[in-house]
């Protein structure tokens, strides 16, 4: 099992949830600051951003390896759209080893988002 910090679509209520079911949400999370969201297309994407002092808001769940190897596709990881690694979060997650899937392109000219996205 994996925690992962989901912070777009994946969360509960938004249109790709149902890819969460049979996981196990571990609770309601924000990250440090030095992140934010952008708008990539209909659909938020994280990137590192020095001067952001909110971080973002989302929540962590715990996934098997069947989980997440159907993220891995559905964010485009082979692709080159997203990669997944390490975030850092508030409690109650600080210092726990948790994963979420940040943005590689460029986000020159897409809107700033800031800390929470919704549908």
């Amino acid at each position: 099992m994996k925690l992962i910090f989901v912070y777009g679509t994946l969360k509960r209520g938004c249109i790709n949830h149902f890819r969460m079911e049979g996981q196990e949400f571990a609770g309601d999370a924000q990250t440090g600051p030095g992140y934010v969201l952008h708008d990539v297309g209909g659909y938020p994407g994280m990137v590192p951003d020095p001067a952001a002092r909110d971080g973002v808001s989302g929540e962590v769940w715990s996934v098997d390896a069947e989980c997440l190897a159907g993220l891995d596709v559905l964010e485009g990881i082979a692709e080159g759209l997203y990669g997944r690694r390490a975030v850092e979060l508030k409690e109650p997650f600080a210092g726990r080893h948790v994963e979420a899937y940040f943005f590689l392109e460029s986000v020159e000219g897409r809107r700033r988002l800031g800390g929470a996205w919704s549908e």
